[in-house]
């Protein structure tokens, strides 16, 4: 599974970074998650961030940020 964290480096984005990568590890998936700040690339999948990318597929964008049971759900629905 590949996820991107979409966002520039604000404190949100950094909060999905983290909500993510410990939803992983609860979820027990293997993953890879990587951190995409560069705004070219972000704005292929949104304009609104934080994004969340699961498998190529934009889940979440924007305000206000999930919580960590929606996160877990938005990953295993692409699972």
């Amino acid at each position: 599974m590949e996820i991107k964290v979409l966002g520039p480096g604000c404190a949100n984005c950094h909060k999905m970074e983290e909500l993510a990568r410990k939803a992983v590890a609860e979820l027990g998936i293997d993953a890879r998650i990587e951190k995409v700040s560069d705004i070219a690339e972000i704005m292929k999948y949104t304009m609104s961030t934080p994004g969340l990318v699961v498998n190529g597929r934009l889940v979440h964008s924007g305000k206000p940020l999930p919580d960590m049971e929606k996160i877990k759900d938005l990953i295993k629905q692409e699972a």
